[in-house]
This record gives C-alpha cells, structure tokens and sequence, in this order.
C-alpha cells in the first residue's frame, strides 16, 4: 500500500532497546517528512523522547510522527483509528486502516505531557502515567508478551485474582474549559476500496544515498546491547519486492536482524518525501522532604530527555502547590492519567479525549471496589461507556497539570507503557507540542 501510494522511505529495524531514541538524535531530519514507526506505542515513547533530547529539540519535536501497529496494546493507532472513522478494529483489520490513513496523508497536532520524576530527570509522554491496576497489569503481563493482545486480559484475570490497593495523594489543576466530545462521524466507509489514496503525483525529488548499515548513520558508536524483561520480540523486515511490501524472515525470530533499508521509489507530488518504518525492540506527585516518602528507586532505563519546553505550571517536586489544585489522598486501585482517548486499541479510557485538546485526562478508581464490579468497569471500556455505570469509586477530571505523590513503599509507575522509577512525579500537558500522521478525519455524524 505504501509503495503504491508513491511514499518514498528508507527502513530500518532496531536492534536493542532506545536505538530509535539513538537512531532519530542523528538523523538529518530536514530531508525528511516525517517518522513512522512499526511496533507498538514504547518505539514511538523513544522516538519523540529522541527528538526531544536533540540540541535543536523546539524544530525536531515538529516533524510529523506516525504509527502502524504490531505491538500488543496498540493504544495510539486505536485513537488513530477511530479519528480516521474506522470502526473499532484489532489486529490486520487495524494495520490496514492506519496504512490507508498513512498513505492518505494530513497531520494533526498532539499534545505531549512533560513528566518531572522524583529524581528531577523529565520524560514525555503521548500515551499515559499509570500507577496501580493499570501499571501492575502492563509490567506483569511482559512474560506472556508472546500471546499479543490476549496477555493483557490474562494479566487483568491475573489481577483482579490478587487485587492490591495502594496509598497515595494525587493533586491536579482543573481544566477551565470542559472537554468537547469528539466529532462524530458517519458514513463510515463500508470497504477499504471506498477511500482514495488522495495526492495528485509530483515531481520525484532527491535523497542522500541510503545507509546500508548502521555505522554508515551519522550516530554515536553503538552501546552494548540493552535487555529488558519489557522488550519484546524482534519484529519481521518490511522489504520491496516487485513494487509490493511483503515480510522477509519471521515473526517473533530470535537474534538481531541487520539494518535493511529499502530502496526508494519516486515520490507524487504533494505526498511525504519519504517516511522512515522502524520495527522498534522496546524496550507521583511531589511529597514534601518530611513526608517520610521512600528514596525513590531506579526500575528502568526508560528513555529520560534533557530539552524541552519549561513547565511553567508546576513549582519543583517538593514544594507546595500553588492555589486552585485540587488534592484527593486516599487509598487507589489505580489512577491513570492519559492523554488520547485510547488506552488500547479496544480500550477507550477517555471518550471525550482528543489528540490537541490541551487536556491530561484523570481517571481513578478508590478502594472498596468489588472485583466484579472493577471487571464491568474494564469490560465497559471497550466502548467507552464505564462513566455511565453509575459506579461510586470511579472517578474522572480534566486537568492541566498533576502531581501524584505514592504513599505505599513498593509498587509500580509506568510512562506509555515504560517502567519509571518509584516515587512522587509531576506532569504538565504541552498543548499541540508534536505533530502526529493520522490521515484525514472521518466524516461526521457516528455515534461514539
């Protein structure tokens, strides 16, 4: 699809965890029209994390970044789907709709949430903050990677058969405007062959010769290779082969597969130069110093970066917060803080949520939930109804800025998926910071 679009690309697959981050700290991106990713959403977390440590960060984080889902969660091309009309889809169903998305072409912004974790070293986030349930489920669910999407409902069977509650304050600053709900759209296309590959062809346009090997890139020496109970299995080659893409090897092999750039092929005018595919190895609010929180700990290598806008809501970790917070303390099942509608690619955790809305959406779930009762909240997610179970433990708010501070000595915080290290953070939505690939929007007059 891609080739026949006339999308020119070069494409590479990542040999160890945060080599994307590596891979995109090195590219000349001014000969490129955007980034696209092929795994789950961890190579995209390194991606933008990547182009957010550049020295030239407020220009890197522009370019436009895209998904095409084969990962287990898929949350991003989920939200992705649903923008582009798409009925709700899994597996090749949802790959094929976000290629036609892709080769379609349009970008929208995205907004990115700056995460301050307790040692002050600050990571961003596309997706979400999770703490509890939620996190507990992501983590442990790693050994049954091989199982894809299926090992999160094992994992949620597995947890909900040792629910654990845990202590914790969370603190926000409201939103002063209400979340629109999102466009509906009807008149969803009945067949894949009903939408256009839209541009009209433009003159071919000329690339740096590609790079046959990764020591050919413009990148520091490779590191020794990173492993990680999180990564997971080396993901199949894209090649060209007769003007069509097909797989070359298997999925799920062992060993690190060379770089494999494809050669390029003449570009339409008024489509992306080219788009770089890559198979990726994926790899608290604040308490005050007598608060007698834990030291935090280190859990991860999770990808960390040093540029970035200021956060000009947040005071530092360890300080009081300024008037208008709102403050819950309490004892949680979970809280999660997410940013697009979806928390996986049947999984929608903010209905309302929009990928430029400005907003971090809050959801929580307190203690004194009965396991059944958490399972419908889970199972109403797949269309985005659990607000409307009318359950008393869960709650919602649409805020601008956050600080959860965990009051229990062990547990688990993850950032879109990616191990963090334990303790208080604090993060802030930077509105429209990235610019994201989704195709255009679908027509209006669906029912969410």
């Amino acid at each position: 699809m891609i080739s026949e679009a006339g999308l020119s690309f070069n494409l590479i697959q990542t040999e160890r965890q945060n080599h994307a981050r590596e891979l995109v700290q090195g590219l000349r991106l001014s000969e490129w029209d955007g980034i696209v990713t092929v795994s789950g959403d961890g190579l995209l977390y390194e991606v933008l994390n990547g182009l957010l440590d550049r020295p030239d960060w407020e220009e890197a984080v522009k370019t436009p970044v895209g998904i095409l889902p084969c990962g287990s969660g898929n949350a991003l091309a989920g939200a992705v789907n649903q923008h582009g009309g798409f009925e709700p889809a899994l597996g090749i169903d949802l790959l094929l709709n976000c290629s036609l998305l892709l080769c379609r072409g349009g970008g929208h912004p995205l907004d990115l949430l700056s995460v301050t974790l307790a040692s002050g070293s600050r990571c961003f986030s596309f997706l979400a903050v999770a703490w509890g349930f939620v996190s507990d489920v992501d983590i442990q669910s790693e050994r049954f990677r091989a199982l894809g999407s299926a090992r999160f409902t094992l994992g949620t069977m597995l947890g909900l058969a040792t629910l654990h509650t845990y202590r914790g304050r969370l603190s926000y600053l409201p939103a002063t405007v209400e979340s629109a709900s999102p466009t509906p759209a009807q008149g969803l296309p009945r067949a894949k062959s009903e939408l256009t590959l839209a541009p009209a062809p433009a003159p071919p346009v000329a690339h740096s010769p590609l790079h046959r090997s990764v020591s050919d890139l413009p990148l520091p020496l490779p590191q020794p290779a990173l492993t990680s109970p999180s990564s997971p299995e080396p993901l199949p080659i894209l090649s060209v082969n007769g003007g069509g893409l097909e797989l070359a090897g298997d999925w799920g092999g062992a060993g690190d597969a060379p770089l494999s750039p494809d050669p390029l092929v003449p570009s339409p005018p008024g489509s992306p130069k080219t788009a770089l595919l890559s198979p990726i190895t994926e790899g608290a609010p604040e308490m005050p110093t007598s608060s007698g929180l834990p030291p935090p700990t280190p859990d991860a290598p999770a990808a960390i970066s040093t540029g970035g806008p200021p956060d000009h809501l947040l005071p530092p970790l360890g300080t009081p917060l300024p008037p208008g917070w709102v403050t819950l303390e309490g004892d949680f099942v979970l809280m999660l803080a997410i940013s697009p509608s979806h928390l996986g690619a049947d999984m929608v955790a903010a209905p309302h949520a929009r990928f430029d809305d400005g907003l971090v959406h809050l959801c929580w779930v307190r203690s004194g939930i009965s396991r059944a009762a958490l399972l419908r909240v889970f199972l109403a997610m797949e269309r985005g109804s659990q607000f409307s179970l009318g359950c008393p433990q869960l709650g919602y708010a649409a805020a601008r800025a956050f600080r959860l501070e965990p009051l229990t000595p062990r547990g688990v915080l993850t950032v879109d998926g990616e191990l963090v290290e334990y303790g208080p953070l604090q993060a802030q939505v930077h509105p429209g910071l990235g610019t994201l690939l989704t195709g255009p929007p679908g027509r209006p007059g669906r029912e969410p």
